[in-house]
């Protein structure tokens, strides 16, 4: 985990850079964002009712879901990453909407927040830098109410078999073995790790999870995906590119 907390304050000004290249002349993007895949109209459905309540996104980056969570009415918001220099770029976009929310410095398998103080905890595209998430989904458990939720998206593992650039099986499902994957033009490459499906859903029950529901959004046509970072329209058509689970503490 050091190694790729060094990568990301290493990349943090670049990434959102690349991530804000659109909006130049206007406030950068802040909202909820599952991943590739979902309709933007789509992205609050399947959520707990937040307005007003608790809510701490794990992994928060530049701090864009935590802000869109405080911007659409949450009460106490909290974000934690561990890399410093994206947290920056977090309490810099806070400010920017005038919204407050608590940026803090912590691991996702080690929280800096006490129990019990949030009805949801959020993340997206984090837990696959994760090698072991029995860990993480303990501590989500800590900080939740009885009855909270925890909704998280991650590159989905059978996307991951294939080759982005080629649409062929690059290796096999069952292979857990850690990879060095690309992150758009940023280098070097980052460590991930590849869980199955089975395996989120052992690790979420053991923490004491009830898992709600999976999702696995997507379209066979090409065109209503961007090609953004390693994902290519093409292939995100064939094979569902985002998994998504909600489930409840």
């Amino acid at each position: 985990m050091d190694e790729t907390r060094d990568l990301w304050d290493a990349w943090s000004d670049a990434f959102q850079g690349a991530w804000n290249a659109d909006t130049a002349d206007e406030l950068p993007p802040a909202d909820v964002h599952y991943g590739p895949g979902w309709p933007a109209d789509e992205r609050l459905d399947h959520l707990p009712e937040f307005e007003g309540r608790a809510v701490v996104e794990l992994g928060c980056g530049g701090g864009q879901a935590s802000v869109g969570f405080a911007r659409r009415g949450a009460g106490r918001v909290a974000g934690v990453d561990f890399s410093t220099r994206q947290l920056e770029h977090a309490r810099r976009l806070a400010g920017l909407y005038g919204v407050d929310v608590e940026f803090l410095a912590g691991d996702v398998t080690d929280l800096p927040l006490d129990g019990d103080g949030f009805d949801l905890a959020f993340s997206s595209w984090v837990f696959q830098m994760v090698g072991d998430l029995e860990p993480c989904f303990a501590e989500a458990a800590r900080v939740l109410r009885d009855g909270g939720t925890l909704f998280f998206a991650i590159p989905h593992p059978f996307y991951e078999v294939f080759d982005p650039e080629t649409g062929e099986i690059a290796r096999s499902y069952f292979d857990s073995t850690p990879e060095r994957k690309s992150i758009g033009d940023l280098d070097p490459d980052m460590v991930v790790f590849h869980h199955r499906v089975a395996e989120i859903h052992r690790a979420l029950v053991d923490a004491g999870f009830t898992v709600e529901r999976l999702f696995e959004p997507g379209s066979t046509d090409p065109d209503d995906y961007e090609e953004q970072w390693s994902q290519k329209p093409e292939l995100m058509a064939r094979v569902p590119p985002t998994l998504a689970v909600r489930a409840v503490a």
